[in-house]
C-alpha cells in the first residue's frame, strides 16, 4: 500500500511530460532532418575519399551530359532565334507586297472609271 501512492504521484507526474514529450517530438523532427541529413552527408564524403575514381567517373560522365544538355540547348535556342527573323523578315516583305498590290488595285479601278466617263 505504501507503494500505490508513489505510483499514483508518478502517474500523474507522467502527463505533463506527454505533452512536453510532443512539443519535443516536433523539435526533434526538425533536428532529426538535419541530423540525417548531415549524416548522410558524412557517408558520402567518407565514400568520395574511400573510393575517388568512382566519383571522378560520376564527375566525367554526368558532367559529360550537363556540357551536352548546354549545347543542344544554345543549339536551340540560336536556331529558335534565326527562325524568328526569317518569318519576321517574311512576315515585312508579305505586307509590303500587299500593300504594294493594293495600291495598284486602287490605281487600276480609278483609270478604268475615268475610261468611261469618255
Amino acid at each position: 500500500m505504501a507503494n500505490q501512492p508513489e505510483q499514483n504521484q508518478q502517474a500523474a507526474s507522467s502527463a505533463p511530460p506527454i505533452q512536453k514529450s510532443e512539443e519535443n517530438q516536433a523539435a526533434s523532427t526538425a533536428m532529426g532532418w538535419k541530423d540525417s541529413l548531415e549524416k548522410k552527408y558524412l557517408q558520402v564524403k567518407e565514400h568520395a575519399e574511400t573510393y575517388p575514381y568512382v566519383w571522378g567517373s560520376y564527375i566525367v560522365v554526368y558532367g559529360g551530359f550537363g556540357l551536352w544538355t548546354a549545347y543542344r540547348w544554345r543549339k536551340l535556342r540560336k536556331t529558335e532565334d534565326r527562325v524568328r527573323s526569317l518569318h519576321e523578315r517574311l512576315r515585312k516583305l508579305v505586307e509590303a507586297e500587299e500593300s504594294s498590290s493594293s495600291t495598284k488595285v486602287v490605281e487600276k479601278g480609278s483609270t478604268s472609271s475615268d475610261k468611261p466617263s469618255m
